[in-house]
C-alpha cells in the first residue's frame, strides 16, 4: 500500500483509491460534499501557507505542529486533524472494533463542528511565530483566524418542536423599562474611606451622593451640571467597613435651566443579607452650555406613580426652598432677644473660640470635573472634615454627623484655587450640637480678596457605648457676631425640629392638628399641598359612582377610606380656581357649611379659616375647624390647579364648649384645564372615621347627598364665572 501524503495541507483525496477508509474519514468526506458556501470560514489548503514558510523549513513546521498545537495531532495522519474519538460504553456482545466506530454509537458533537475551531487555533499559533520572525502575513489567513475565534465550540442547543429560530442579534427578553435618568452606584467602605471606629466616613458618603446625582443629571442634561443646592439631609444609621453602600439617583423634575434630583441611599451586609436606609436626599442642579450659558431643559415625563409623585411635588419643594431664608428672618424677628445663656448657669460653659478651626485646601485635577469646575460632594467632605474637628474640641470625643441643613452653593471654584475653610461651634443643646462652617475661594497666594463659595450648618452628637446621644457642655458665645450665630443656631434648631416633625416623616405620622407659627408655616403649607399631590397621584382609585356627569371613586387604604368626586364644567380653569378657593363663599354650594371666617393671610397663597358646620345626626351641636387653606397655581403646562385643606391649631381660636372640634386631614380641588372654557374639576377627601358612615352610604348609593352637593358646585361655578367681584380676586 503506497503511503499517506506527508503534506501539511494533505486531504484524504491523495490516499490510494484502494485503501480503506476509516469512519472518520467517510465522516469528513461527507461533511465536505454537503458543506455548504458561508458555513465556515473558507480555508482550503491551496490558499493556506506551505510547510516552506516556516524559518525551519517543513521538519520545523511539523514539529511545531505536534508540540505547540491546542488540539489534538496524530502523526499517522498528518493531513487530518484527528478529534478524540468518545469512548462508547461497553455493551456485551461488541468487539473493539464495533465499540470505536461511531456508526454504531455517533458521538454528541461530530468532530466537524470544531473544524473551524481546530483550525483557527493552529493558524493563530503558526501566526504568532510568523509575526515574531517578521514575516508577512497574508490577508485571508489573518481573516480566517479572527473569524474562526469567534465561534463557539459548544454545540447548538436543539429547539424544541415549533419554536421559532432567533433572528441573529436579537434580544433573548425584552429589558424592563426604567428611568433613562437613572444612575445607580454601589461601593465597597475600604479601610481608607473609614475612621478610627470603623464607619464610613460622612465626607466620602457625600461625594459619593454628588456624583451619581451629577451623573443623573447630566444624563438628562446632556451637557455638564453643576451642584446648586442641597436639601436637609437626615442620616439614620452609620456604615461600617466591609460594608455595601448602594446610591439611587434619577432626576425628578426640570424646571427651566434647573433640575431636582432624588438620591437615596442605603447599605447592604454582605455576610447577613440585611438591607438598611440610610437616608434621603434633594440635590438641585444647573445645566451650564458653552461658556457657561444657560440651558433650557426638556421636561422629564413621569410613568410610574412614584415618579407622578415626586414630579407633582417637586414644585412644592422648590417653593419651599426659594423661602427658606424668609423663614428664618421672621423667626429671629419675632424671638425674644435675650439668649438662651443668659437665663441659665453659665459657669461651666466652654467659650466658643477654642473651637475654631480653619484649613486651606489647593483644588487639584482630581478634585474637579472636566471642565475644572470643583466637585460640590468634594467640597462638602473638606466642609464634614473642619466641622469635626471643631465638634471634637467641644465635646473632646469623637462626635457623629446626624444632620445636614439646607444649604446652597453661591459660586463656583475652578482647578489652582486655594479653598479656605473656616468652622466653630455655634451653640450646643443638651444632646446635640450646631457647627457651622464656611468655604471661600482665592485664587493667588498673595490675592486679598477672596469669594464665598459655601456656607452649611451641621448637627453632630456624641455616642456612649450603648449608642445613645451624651449630654454636652455648654457654649459661651463670643461678643457680636458669636452671639448672632448662637441665636440663629437655636432658630434654625427649631425650624430643623419642625421640619423634621412635619415634613420628613410619613403623612400618617403627622398629629391632624399640628400647631401653627412663623417658624413651621412654610412646611405645613408643604405639607398640606404635597399629601392632597399624593392622593391624587394614587393609581388605585376605582370607580364606585356615576350619576350623570358626576362619577365617583373611591380609594380604601390601611387606615383611610378617600373617595374622589369630578366633572366637567364649562368654566376656564383661572375662573374655577378662584371662586372654589375662597371659602367664605363655600356655603352658597355645600349645605354642610354655615359659615366660614378668615382668620389669618398669611401671604397670597395660604390663608386660614375658622369654619363652622352644621350638625351630625350623632350630635347636638355644631362642629367647627380651624382649617390652613392652601392653594397653588399650576408651575408647567399639565400642572392642575390646586387648593388643599388641612386641620391647625391656633392659640387665638381654641377649642369652645359650645362646638364639637372637628379636623380634617386632607382634603381639596384640583382643576385640569381642558380647553379655554372646559375644565375638570375633582373634589378629594380622605374621610375621618367621623364621616365613614355618610361616605359609605354615598358609596353604596342608599344616598345622593354627595353627588347633589357637587351638582349645586357646577350650578355656582356656572352662576358665577363672569362675575366681576370673583374677577378681580383672580391672580
Amino acid at each position: 500500500m503506497p503511503p499517506r501524503s506527508r503534506s501539511l495541507g494533505g486531504d484524504e483525496s491523495q490516499h490510494h483509491p484502494g485503501a480503506p477508509q476509516s469512519c472518520w474519514q467517510r465522516a469528513s468526506a461527507s461533511h465536505r460534499s454537503r458543506r455548504q458556501p458561508g458555513t465556515f470560514p473558507a480555508a482550503s489548503p491551496a490558499k493556506l501557507p506551505s510547510a516552506g514558510h516556516f524559518p525551519g523549513g517543513p521538519r520545523s513546521a511539523k514539529r511545531y505542529l505536534k508540540k505547540s498545537c491546542a488540539w489534538p495531532y496524530s502523526r499517522k495522519r498528518a493531513g487530518v486533524c484527528a478529534w478524540p474519538r468518545p469512548r462508547a460504553p461497553r455493551q456485551p456482545g461488541l468487539d473493539a472494533r464495533a465499540r470505536r466506530c461511531p456508526d454504531a454509537s455517533p458521538p454528541s458533537q461530530p468532530w466537524h463542528r470544531h473544524l473551524p475551531q481546530m483550525l483557527s487555533f493552529f493558524w493563530l499559533r503558526c501566526l504568532l511565530k510568523m509575526v515574531k520572525g517578521n514575516i508577512i502575513v497574508p490577508e485571508d489567513i489573518l481573516s480566517f483566524c479572527c473569524n474562526g475565534l469567534q465561534g463557539s465550540t459548544s454545540a447548538p442547543r436543539a429547539r424544541e418542536p415549533g419554536e421559532q429560530e432567533e433572528a441573529p442579534g436579537a434580544m433573548a427578553s425584552a429589558p424592563a423599562a426604567h428611568n433613562p435618568t437613572e444612575v445607580q452606584m454601589s461601593q465597597l467602605v475600604q479601610p481608607c474611606h473609614t475612621n478610627h471606629r470603623g464607619e464610613l466616613s460622612t465626607g466620602q458618603l457625600l461625594k459619593w451622593i454628588d456624583t451619581a446625582a451629577c451623573l443623573s443629571a447630566e444624563r438628562h442634561a446632556g451637557c455638564p451640571c453643576v451642584t446648586a443646592s442641597m436639601d436637609d439631609i437626615y442620616f439614620e444609621h452609620t456604615i461600617s467597613v466591609g460594608q455595601v453602600v448602594n446610591i439611587k439617583a434619577k432626576v425628578n423634575r426640570a424646571f427651566n435651566s434647573s433640575m431636582e434630583v432624588g438620591i437615596q441611599v442605603s447599605y447592604e451586609d454582605l455576610c447577613s443579607g440585611k438591607h438598611c436606609s440610610i437616608c434621603k436626599a434633594y440635590a438641585t442642579f444647573v445645566a451650564q452650555g458653552p461658556m457657561g450659558s444657560k440651558v433650557r431643559l426638556e421636561p422629564v415625563i413621569p410613568q410610574t406613580e412614584e415618579e407622578k409623585i415626586e414630579y407633582s411635588i417637586a414644585a412644592e419643594r422648590r417653593r419651599m426652598r426659594l423661602v427658606h431664608k424668609d423663614t428664618l428672618k421672621d423667626l429671629l424677628t419675632s424671638s425674644p432677644q435675650e439668649t438662651e445663656l443668659e437665663t441659665r448657669d453659665g459657669s461651666g460653659a466652654v467659650p466658643a473660640e477654642r473651637t475654631r478651626v480653619e484649613s486651606v485646601e489647593l483644588v487639584l485635577p482630581p478634585h474637579a470635573n472636566h471642565l475644572g469646575n470643583t466637585f460640590g460632594g468634594q467640597i462638602m467632605a473638606w466642609m464634614e472634615n473642619v466641622a469635626t474637628i471643631a465638634a471634637s474640641r467641644l465635646c473632646h470625643a469623637y462626635p457623629t454627623l446626624r444632620a445636614i441643613e439646607m444649604f446652597h452653593f453661591r459660586g463656583p471654584s475652578q482647578v489652582g484655587d486655594r479653598l479656605v475653610l473656616k468652622a466653630i461651634v455655634n451653640n450646643a443643646f443638651k444632646n446635640s450640637m450646631e457647627v457651622g462652617v464656611s468655604a471661600e475661594a482665592y485664587g493667588q497666594e498673595m490675592s486679598v480678596s477672596r469669594r464665598h463659595i459655601n456656607s452649611a450648618f451641621m448637627t453632630f452628637v456624641v455616642l456612649d457605648q450603648q449608642g445613645q446621644p451624651r449630654t454636652l457642655p455648654m457654649v459661651a458665645p463670643e461678643p457680636g457676631d458669636g452671639e448672632r450665630r448662637y441665636r440663629e443656631a437655636s432658630a434654625r434648631n427649631k425650624i430643623r425640629l419642625d421640619r423634621k416633625y412635619v415634613v420628613s416623616c410619613k403623612q400618617t405620622e403627622v398629629p391632624l392638628s399640628v400647631p401653627w407659627d412663623h417658624s413651621n408655616k412654610v412646611y405645613l403649607s408643604y405639607n398640606n399641598v404635597s399629601a392632597l399631590k399624593m392622593l391624587v397621584a394614587n393609581a388605585n382609585w376605582a370607580l364606585a359612582r356615576e350619576k350623570e356627569k358626576v362619577r365617583m371613586y373611591t380609594l380604601e387604604e390601611d387606615k383611610f377610606l378617600s373617595f374622589r368626586i369630578e366633572m366637567s364644567v364649562c368654566i376656564p380653569a383661572s375662573r374655577a380656581f378662584s371662586l372654589l378657593s375662597n371659602l367664605r363663599r363655600r356655603h352658597e354650594w355645600d349645605s354642610h357649611y354655615v359659615s366660614a371666617e378668615l382668620v389669618q393671610k398669611v401671604d397670597d397663597d395660604d390663608m386660614i379659616y375658622h369654619v363652622v358646620s352644621q350638625k351630625l345626626r350623632n350630635e347636638n351641636k355644631p362642629q367647627d375647624f380651624v382649617i390652613l387653606a392652601s392653594r397653588r397655581k399650576p408651575c408647567s403646562k399639565g400642572d392642575p390647579y390646586v387648593v388643599a385643606f388641612r386641620s391647625v391649631t391656633l392659640p387665638t381660636h381654641p377649642a369652645r364648649p359650645e362646638f364639637t372640634r372637628g379636623e380634617t386631614l386632607c382634603s381639596g380641588f384640583c382643576i385640569w384645564p381642558e380647553s379655554q372654557e372646559m375644565s375638570k374639576v375633582a373634589y378629594y377627601n380622605q374621610a375621618m372615621p367621623g364621616y365613614l358612615t355618610y361616605v359609605t352610604t354615598n358609596v353604596a348609593g342608599l344616598s345622593s347627598d354627595i353627588c347633589s352637593t357637587f351638582e349645586a358646585c357646577e350650578k355656582f361655578l356656572l352662576k358665577n364665572k363672569e362675575d366681576l367681584i370673583s374677577r378681580l380676586q383672580d391672580f
